[in-house]
């Protein structure tokens, strides 16, 4: 069900660490109220793809400009409901998910030069408000002055199953669910202790634990918090 919401200029941020659902849930919360979904972490996808494609060394990686990421010409095209990621003009959302893009975008996504190039992509994409907007620094660098920010987080084994089971491993044996618990670990680590847009909770935002919420039931208290913006 789609709900009656028409609050212009209203953009939404969901941030949090890996695993906690950020992107289906904004995803959702975005079809319920009729705004577009960005999926920042689409695009630090596609700058990872692009410097696959360019043949540049990945030991040379760390060395690249501002101007370098720019030259992989990463855009947004606008649709109904969010954006398409391109690349040279070529939408390339089908290739964003493959192993060899998920086991360098980590480290991509940490250079400064690479956050940088996207800064004022991610701003225009919300310049008309009516966004959900997911990532791991919407609310403290790309939107500071969203209406609602939301910090979702969940304990690290409900996270580690929620991520098993996105690859197709509903029932992971004990020493499976060990690895991606301390691979989840290593990446909040990374994550919140890098010196640039590290992961934290902006001080306005709020904090939802998702841990034992079924997904309608996170979806529905963020919607829920979005209509009360609107009772002045």
């Amino acid at each position: 069900m789609m709900d009656d919401f028409r609050r212009e200029g209203l953009i939404i941020t969901l941030d949090g660490p890996a695993g906690s659902g950020k992107s289906s849930t904004a995803k959702a919360v975005a079809k319920r109220l009729a705004f577009r979904h960005l999926d920042s972490g689409a695009l630090y996808r596609a700058l990872t793809l692009g410097l696959l494609r360019s043949g540049v060394l990945e030991s040379d990686w760390e060395g690249l400009s501002e101007q370098n990421f720019a030259n992989l010409d990463v855009d947004l095209q606008t649709t109904e409901t969010g954006f398409h990621v391109l690349i040279g003009g070529e939408a390339v959302d089908s290739e964003l998910r493959t192993a060899r893009v998920t086991d360098s975008v980590s480290f991509v996504s940490s250079l400064a030069a690479c956050r940088k190039s996207i800064l004022e992509l991610q701003r225009k994409a919300g310049k008309d408000g009516r966004l959900v907007a997911d990532g791991r620094d919407m609310g403290t660098v790309i939107f500071p002055d969203a209406a609602l920010k939301i910090y979702l987080v969940a304990d690290l084994e409900e996270r580690a199953i929620r991520r098993l089971r996105e690859v197709g491993e509903d029932s992971p044996d004990d020493l499976r669910l060990a690895q991606q618990a301390r691979a989840l670990d290593t990446r909040d680590q990374s994550d919140s202790q890098r010196p640039i847009s590290p992961l934290k909770m902006a001080e306005d935002a709020i904090e939802l634990d998702t841990t034992r919420l079924a997904f309608d039931e996170q979806v529905q208290a963020i919607v829920d918090l979005a209509h009360r913006l609107t009772l002045f």
